[in-house]
C-alpha cells in the first residue's frame, strides 16, 4: 500500500508540475508583482489554493459536472478575458511610471490568485477532466490519500510561483528600473493576448 501510495503520488506530482510551469496568466502576474515584492508568488499560491481547495472538495463530491455546461464555460472565459485585458492595461500603465502601493503587495498578490483561479476557463477544465481523475484514483487509499494529494498538489504551485516571484525579484534588483519595465511590458502583452483569446473563446460558445 505504502510503494503504491508513493508511485501515484509521483506520478500526481510529475502531472501537477506539468500543469502549473506552462505559461498562463497567474505566472505571468506572479513575475510581474515579483518584480518588486519577492514574496509576490507565495501570496499568489495562497489566494489560488483558496479556490482551489474548495473545487477540489466540490469534484470529490461529484458537482464537477457543472463546469462542463456550456453557458458556465463561456461566462467563466468571458469575465476572465475582461479581467486579464484590465489587468494587462495595468501592467502597462506600471510600466510607464505608474507606481503599485507596495503596502498593498500582499493582499492584491492573494486577490490576483483568487480572481485569475476563479476565471481562468482552462484552469476549470483541466480539474474536471486531468484533476478529477487524480482524484479518483487518490481515493484508492482512501480519504488520506485525497488529502495527501491536494497538498502535494498545491505545494507544486506554492513551490514554482515562489521561485518564480524570488528570481524576478532579484533580476529587478540586479538590473534596476529598465528590468521591470521591460518584464511588466512582456507580461502585460501576454495578458492582453490571453484576455483577448478569452473573450473570443467565449463568444465562439455563446454563438457557435
Amino acid at each position: 500500500m505504502t510503494s503504491s501510495l508513493a508511485s501515484f503520488l509521483l506520478q500526481a506530482v510529475l502531472i501537477s508540475l506539468a500543469a502549473v510551469v506552462s505559461p498562463g496568466p497567474i505566472a505571468a502576474v506572479t513575475i510581474g508583482k515579483g518584480s518588486r515584492f519577492p514574496h509576490a508568488g507565495a501570496a499568489v499560491a495562497l489566494g489560488h489554493g483558496i479556490v482551489e481547495f474548495p473545487l477540489m472538495v466540490a469534484i470529490l463530491y461529484g458537482l464537477g459536472y457543472l463546469l462542463n455546461v456550456v453557458s458556465v464555460k463561456a461566462g467563466i472565459a468571458f469575465v476572465g478575458g475582461v479581467l486579464l485585458l484590465a489587468m494587462g492595461v495595468g501592467m502597462f500603465r506600471a510600466a510607464k511610471g505608474g507606481e503599485l502601493p507596495s503596502a498593498s503587495y500582499h493582499s492584491s498578490s492573494v486577490t490576483a490568485g483568487i480572481l485569475l483561479s476563479l476565471s481562468n476557463p482552462y484552469f476549470l477544465i483541466w480539474w474536471v477532466t486531468v484533476g478529477a481523475a487524480l482524484i479518483l484514483q487518490s481515493l484508492k487509499f482512501g480519504i488520506f490519500g485525497f488529502l495527501i494529494f491536494a497538498i502535494a498538489h498545491w505545494l507544486c504551485d506554492f513551490g514554482w510561483y515562489t521561485f518564480l516571484s524570488i528570481l524576478s525579484y532579484r533580476g529587478g534588483r540586479f538590473f534596476g528600473r529598465a528590468f521591470q519595465s521591460i518584464v511588466f511590458i512582456a507580461c502585460g502583452g501576454f495578458l492582453l493576448f490571453l484576455g483577448g483569446k478569452y473573450v473570443m473563446d467565449a463568444v465562439r460558445l455563446f454563438f457557435p
